[in-house]
């Protein structure tokens, strides 16, 4: 079932849902799902755009109301927990001064640069080290998220005219 080809993980679901689900995994996120969506699935650019926001949101709200709770499982732990804290005390003390100089920008653009290792996933994951709550960071993130379907659905737009005017 996972090959190398996203394309055929969810084959068996209709395009909106298959666009909806790949958008949802850290691997494809609406980076894939949107190009998938407008080039194989030859969905219309509002549905694309659609479920691929959606569903690279239903990990994130579910992340950042469950993180806090898997931190505080983790620090009970016998071995690790020591560990974990000192990690993350690490990465808060690296990243606190960008964050508090440019605080609820830099998470929305952080998210919305369609670039490896950024998105929903490691927004959430940096919205809970730098102790955002919920209320303030879900709706960042979904900004993000919705400034990154946009500019993947230009790339993809331009890019695939482009590719046609060059070589069909």
């Amino acid at each position: 079932m996972f090959g190398v080809n996203p394309i055929t993980w969810f084959a068996a679901f209709p395009p909106e849902w298959a666009v909806f689900f790949l958008a949802m995994l850290p691997i494809t996120e609406l980076r894939a799902a949107i190009p998938i969506g407008l080039s194989v699935y030859h969905l219309s650019l509002p549905v694309t755009w659609i479920m691929a926001v959606l569903g690279n949101l239903v990990p994130s709200f579910f992340l950042l109301l469950l993180l806090p709770r898997l931190h505080d499982w983790i620090i009970r732990q016998k071995y690790i927990g020591a560990i974990f804290k000192k990690k993350l005390a690490d990465a808060e003390r690296f990243f606190s001064g960008n964050h508090a100089k440019y605080g609820a920008i830099a998470l929305v653009v952080f998210v919305g640069i369609p670039l490896p290792m950024t998105g929903a996933w490691t927004g959430s994951l940096a919205s809970f080290i730098f102790k955002i709550p919920f209320k303030k960071s879900f709706p960042l993130i979904a900004l993000g998220v919705s400034l990154a379907a946009t500019i993947v659905t230009l790339i993809t737009l331009f890019a695939g005219g482009a590719w046609r005017a060059l070589f069909l």
